[in-house]
């Protein structure tokens, strides 16, 4: 009895390391910006079935991306304080298992989106995980212009629910790709900011870790932040949206920007982990008023 119970706590224990492979709560940005390009594109509805697939579809793609990610800096990640205790980091996977997860998750996922779908979709979301693994993740180490390549695959999802409906991808995908790309910035840096002593053990090339006085890092959000604001307003211009959205993208634009001033500034812990909250913040508010504003 004792090693059934050991056996069932080893499986198990297993389970949520392999849930942790395709970290699903940091997917749900993913799975949520998918979404807002569905709910956003011309087109006729996929139905309940068409949308639960779409969306699962992304997910699994998402968890695979993840996946191999971990596969390929594993050594990295056990350098560092805040990831090295992820499964393969702290080798209780092994490497093949992990590109087995994430090649199976990938393919299902795939796989999901074109029958819910159409094939537009598919490739769409194919195309972020070859982008985000085979590219951006080994750009991390050689270059700090790794995180703007970063943040394509990033954009992507709004891109993969237009398609699914529209069967197109048109200019107001493109505005949706452009909020979420510039997005990424500030919130990424910020983040970089944060953990740069970790970034730096680990070798990678993050702005912060080159130039550590943080004035790069504080210009760079303010910029970012500054380009954002028009570019969220673009929905309005392209008639996606009304008023509603267009005060409210103000609104959150403006403040989203003065903290990155702040921090700009102050170049502080404190106020690059307010980026880094209001940036979490942000991107679901003006989701939300994008769509309510459109319904």
């Amino acid at each position: 009895m004792r090693s059934n119970a050991v056996a069932i706590a080893g499986s198990a224990a297993r389970g949520r390391d392999y849930v942790a492979l395709a970290k699903p709560r940091l997917n749900l940005l993913v799975v949520a910006s998918t979404l807002v390009g569905y709910a956003m594109a011309p087109g006729d509805p996929l139905g309940f079935l068409g949308v639960a697939g779409l969306l699962l579809g992304t997910g699994l793609v998402a968890g695979g991306a993840s996946a191999f990610n971990q596969v390929l800096e594993r050594d990295l990640d056990a350098l560092m304080r805040r990831t090295r205790t992820r499964p393969l980091a702290d080798q209780r996977l092994q490497p093949i298992e992990g590109v087995l997860f994430g090649t199976a998750l990938t393919w299902i996922g795939v796989l999901l989106i074109v029958a819910a779908s159409n094939l537009l979709a598919g490739a769409v979301a194919l195309a972020t995980l070859v982008i985000y693994a085979a590219i951006y993740t080994p750009l991390k180490t050689r270059t700090s212009f790794g995180t703007v390549i970063g943040a394509i695959p990033g954009a992507l999802p709004p891109i993969i629910g237009w398609a699914a409906v529209a069967n197109e991808i048109s200019a107001g995908a493109w505005a949706l790709f452009g909020i979420m790309f510039l997005w990424q910035l500030p919130h990424f840096l910020a983040i970089a900011w944060m953990y740069r002593e970790d970034y730096a053990r680990a070798g990678f090339r993050m702005l912060p870790v080159l130039e550590p006085d943080g004035r790069s890092t504080g210009r760079q959000s303010v910029v970012y932040a500054a380009a954002l604001l028009p570019v969220s307003l673009a929905p309005t211009a392209m008639r996606m949206s009304g008023d509603l959205y267009l005060s409210g993208a103000l609104v959150l634009g403006l403040a989203f920007a003065w903290l990155t001033f702040v921090f700009a500034r102050s170049r502080s812990v404190k106020d690059a982990r307010r980026v880094f909250f209001a940036s979490i913040i942000y991107l679901p508010l003006l989701w939300i008023l994008m769509i309510v504003d459109k319904l």
